[in-house]
């Protein structure tokens, strides 16, 4: 299927960073191509009138539409994409399947990339000067959290290929960007949860995962 034409659109774009990284591997898996205006999120040139002006909160990606229009945080510029460009669908299909990806979507995302990120941002010292204050022990709390919370996938991986079903979702691109976040985050995923890293390695042979 051709997708339409997103030439007149700029995706702001944070690199490396977890939230920009979901939305260029979303944009991977569906074949949509969009211009890519490079931030140096290190120099903190997300802190510039160029993102600033776009989004307040000085955070990646953000999404400028040709008619000037602007889209921040990375999931619902998914869904925008999503709306107007519905195969492969990413987001579940009917009202259970929709729900259902939302559900494990949630829940990915609170209960794994958010005790992630809040790992490398308390304890990395990189982040000392962005993270203020930065509290190791409250780093530290959150590495248990989501060891416990890929325990929890991996028991659910054993009976299904993807974490929402039988064909990838966002719920996946979600946790394949916090699985590699951990490294950083200093979290080792166990050894023993076997589905859970025959899900991982199955991600990461996809075409999308280098985006």
């Amino acid at each position: 299927m051709t997708q339409p034409d997103f030439s007149d659109h700029k995706l702001y774009d944070g690199g490396r960073a977890p939230n920009p990284r979901r939305v260029r591997i979303y944009l991977a898996e569906k074949g949509i191509e969009v211009p890519l205006v490079p931030v140096d999120m290190g120099a903190l040139g997300h802190k510039e009138p160029t993102v600033a002006s776009r989004n307040p909160l000085m955070r990646l990606p953000v999404l400028e539409l040709g008619d000037g229009r602007v889209l921040t945080e990375s999931i619902a510029i998914c869904r925008y994409f999503e709306a107007l460009c519905p195969e492969p669908p990413l987001f579940g299909t009917g009202a259970f399947g929709q729900a259902e990806v939302e559900m494990w979507q949630r829940r990915v995302e609170l209960h794994f990339m958010f005790p992630v990120a809040q790992a490398f941002r308390h304890i990395h010292p990189a982040m000392k000067e962005w993270e203020v204050p930065q509290i190791a022990d409250w780093g530290e709390a959150n590495k248990p959290k989501a060891i416990e919370f890929a325990a929890f996938l991996n028991d659910e991986l054993a009976g299904r290929p993807f974490i929402a079903g039988e064909t990838i979702s966002v719920a996946d691109i979600t946790a394949v960007v916090a699985t590699d976040f951990c490294k950083p985050a200093r979290i080792a995923i166990p050894d023993e949860f076997v589905h859970f890293r025959r899900w991982y390695a199955a991600m990461r042979e996809r075409p999308s995962y280098p985006a």
